[in-house]
Order: structure tokens, then sequence, then C-alpha cells
């Protein structure tokens, strides 16, 4: 059977995430989606809760030297902030490691180099990855076919409105944690997503001020961060 799952969205475990476990999973089962990954900043979502019809992931999106990585059907937490580290702890627990959003700051593909033989995968769309430079996504795809990586696609939503704007869909047997992981693993996939508008980034960015207690300058920082993000939605054209 096939399943279609957004693999990247933030709860509010976030410090810029504005969604509770309950609206994620209403937003993805209204959007078509049969499951969910959720991979908080730094934080694993440990023995998520089960709901009808639709699969919940256990996940984690750690902070590293060499980038933003997920953890994706993690047991347990992943305390370590060094990629290497990270991923042996990962795999330790059971779970696919997956480099986020790669070239989402950066072209150069050679600073990735150490990491390609120790990844299940790579995310190849995310919706939130061509803000900074437009054709992160096209990147990540070329990269991920020339190091014969697996595919993963993922909203990275932060806001309602970016459920779902990009997902995987694997052949599964069932709709089981396990099933599901198998499949991902054997790359029995195809990864589809639409961009998300900018302004969102600037409101998670606003979140995370009014949860952190920000002062005045962060605020001022934000509305010329939010300017050119709305600057961004009028102009973009895209590839």
């Amino acid at each position: 059977m096939k399943i279609k799952l957004d693999l990247h969205i933030h709860s509010h475990r976030s410090p810029d995430g504005r969604m509770t476990l309950e609206e994620i999973v209403a937003l993805a089962k209204a959007r078509g989606l049969d499951g969910a990954a959720v991979c908080d900043h730094d934080l694993a979502l440990l023995d998520p809760p089960e709901f009808p019809d639709f699969l919940l992931i256990p996940g984690i999106e750690v902070s590293t030297q060499l980038g933003h990585l997920l953890g994706l059907f993690v047991t347990g937490p992943v305390e370590t902030r060094d990629f290497f580290q990270a991923v042996e702890a990962i795999h330790a627990q059971g779970g696919l490691a997956v480099l986020a959003h790669p070239f989402e700051h950066s072209r150069d593909g050679s600073r990735l180099a150490p990491a390609v033989p120790l990844l299940d995968g790579i995310e190849v769309q995310n919706s939130r990855a061509d803000r900074k430079i437009h054709d992160a996504n096209r990147l990540a795809r070329s990269f991920a076919q020339v190091c014969r990586l697996r595919p993963f696609g993922g909203s990275d939503a932060h806001c309602p409105q970016e459920v779902g704007n990009s997902f995987t869909t694997v052949e599964a047997e069932e709709l089981t944690l396990e099933s599901v992981k198998a499949g991902l693993a054997a790359g029995e996939v195809s990864v589809q997503g639409r961009r998300s508008r900018a302004w969102y980034a600037a409101r998670s960015q606003l979140t995370k001020r009014k949860k952190t207690g920000a002062g005045p300058l962060a605020y001022a920082k934000w509305a010329a961060f939010a300017a050119k993000c709305c600057a961004q939605d009028i102009f973009w054209r895209g590839d």
C-alpha cells in the first residue's frame, strides 16, 4: 500500500513551533496524509500517542557541526550535538539518520563528504529550504543522486498552514512504524512538495521571541526580517 507522510514537522515543543500533536494530526489527516514525523529541535518525541488511521513517527532534529540531522523512529533522547555521535545514537536506537535541508545556507557540497557514508538518506524536498538559496532543493536532489542516498521529503512546518506542503510517499505493507521504516529504508519512495511562504518563517521567529521573552532589539530585528520575508513572497518566481 502507498502511504503519504510529512517527515519533518515541528510541534509547540520547539522554541519556534506552535502546534500541539493533536493539531498536527488533524491538519495532516485533512490534507490527505497518512502519517507524520514530529522532529523538534534537539528534543526527541518519545512514546508518541496513537491516533486512529494515522501514524505519528517519533523523531528529532539535531543541530550539529555539519548542519541539521533528522533522527526518525528514535526511541530515546539524542543528547550530543556532534554529527558523528548523533548518527551513532540514532542508529543505536534503530532509527534512520537523514540530513535535513543540506543546501539551505550553502552551495558547498564538499563539506558534507564525511557525512555521506553514515547517512540513511537526505531531505531533497523541504518547503522552507529555498528562502536563502532558491534552488536548495534541486541541489539536494542532485547531491542525493550522485551519492546514491535515499530521498526524503517534509514540509519543515512550524505553522499550521505549512503542514503537508512537502511529503514522501512510501510503499509499505501496513501503517505501522516497523513497516513504514522498512519501506523508507528500502528506498521505495517518491517525494513531492511545494514552497511554503517565507512569511511563515517570520511568524515562527516571532513565536520564538514571545516564548523566550526577547527584548525590544530582538523585536526590531524581527521586523526587518519579516519585511524581507514579505518581499520574498511578493517577488518569488521560482526556478
